[in-house]
C-alpha cells in the first residue's frame, strides 16, 4: 500500500520526485507528441487534497447537489483509525480529520477542509474512504473558486489514457489502463476488478487515496491504492494477482487502483452512501 514515508526515506523520496520533475522538463523539449498523449496536460490539482499520510480529492457523485456537504476521497487504509481488517466496514463514524485542498497549479494551498464524518470506508472488496465535510459545495466554490471532481457512473475501459494525482506530493503520474485483475490479493485483504497501470504510473508511498482521472472525459474512475515493491508473493506491499482459476501472477513494480464506478452508484440524496439494494458495496457485519 502507498503509504506515508518519514526521516530519511522522506527525503530520499522527495529527491525522486524532482529528479522526475527535471525529466519532465526535458521531454518538453522533444518532438510533439500525439493529441491523444496531450491531453494529460488537461489533468491538473483542482479538487485535489493532501493527507497527513495520503492523498485525496473532492469528488461529488451524479445526484450530489451543489448544496449538499461535500466529500472527499481517499483509501480505507488512509483512515486515521488505522487499515480496517477484513470483512470490516465503517459507516457514519465521527471525525474531524482535515485535508489541504490544493489550487490549480498545485503550488499552494487555498484552504483547509474539515470532516465531521467518515460516510464509508472499507478495504474489503475495495480500498475506498469517504468523508463527509462541514461545508458544501456551493461554498468552497464561493470561497475557493474550486468545482469538485465527478464520480464516473461507467467500468473503465482497458487502454485508456488516465492521470493519478497525487496531493500528498504535488505530483501527476500519466499512464494508460492496463487491464483489470479479477482478484487483487495482498497479506489478509482482497480487492475485485481492480486496476492495473502501465508501468509509467510508477506511484510511491504517499500517493495513496489519489483520484484515477480518466484524461477523456476527466471524470474519476478509480483510487490508487497500491503496488508490488519487492517482488513478493501477495505481502504487505507486494500483491499478487489471482486469476478465476486461481492461478498467482506477480508483476514486480506494477501499481494498482481500486474502481469508484460501484461507489457513484451507492450515492444517494444528500452525499449519503445508500448500502443495501442496487448498491453492490460491501456492508457492516450484524
Amino acid at each position: 500500500m502507498k503509504t506515508r514515508f518519514t526521516g530519511a526515506a522522506l527525503a530520499a523520496l522527495a529527491a525522486g520526485a524532482l529528479l522526475t520533475a527535471t525529466g519532465s522538463a526535458a521531454e518538453a523539449a522533444a518532438p510533439p507528441v500525439p493529441v491523444k498523449q496531450q491531453q494529460a496536460k488537461a489533468v491538473d490539482f483542482t479538487a485535489i487534497v493532501a493527507l497527513s499520510n495520503c492523498s485525496g480529492s473532492l469528488v461529488r457523485g451524479p445526484k450530489s447537489a451543489d448544496t449538499d456537504r461535500a466529500l472527499v476521497m481517499t483509501n480505507g487504509h488512509c483512515l486515521e483509525s488505522g487499515m480496517p481488517g477484513p470483512g470490516q466496514v465503517i459507516v457514519d463514524k465521527a471525525s474531524s480529520r482535515t485535508f489541504k485542498l490544493l489550487n490549480k497549479s498545485g503550488s499552494s494551498t487555498l484552504g483547509t477542509l474539515r470532516a465531521t464524518q467518515v460516510e464509508y470506508g472499507t478495504m474489503t472488496d475495495t480500498d475506498v474512504a469517504i468523508y463527509k465535510l462541514d461545508t458544501t459545495y456551493a461554498a468552497i466554490r464561493s470561497r475557493y473558486a474550486t468545482e469538485a471532481l465527478k464520480l464516473s457512473t461507467a467500468h473503465p475501459t482497458a487502454g485508456n489514457a488516465i492521470s493519478v494525482v497525487s496531493g500528498y506530493w504535488k505530483r501527476i503520474y500519466n499512464c494508460k489502463i492496463d487491464g483489470f485483475v479479477y482478484r487483487l490479493r495482498e497479506a489478509n485483504w482482497t480487492w475485485k476488478d481492480s486496476i492495473r497501470y502501465t508501468p509509467e504510473c510508477d506511484t510511491i508511498g504517499g500517493t495513496s487515496g489519489s483520484p484515477v482521472i480518466d484524461q477523456a472525459s476527466g471524470q474519476v474512475v478509480g483510487v490508487n491504492n497500491t503496488g508490488n515493491n519487492d517482488g513478493e508473493r501477495c505481502t504487505l506491499n507486494n500483491p499478487c494477482e489471482v486469476d478465476e482459476a486461481g492461478n498467482v501472477t506477480v508483476r514486480h513494480n506494477i501499481n494498482y487502483g481500486q474502481q469508484t464506478y460501484l461507489l457513484a452508484q451507492c450515492l444517494g440524496a444528500g452525499n449519503d452512501v445508500v448500502l443495501g439494494g442496487t448498491c453492490a458495496l460491501p456492508r457492516p457485519r450484524r
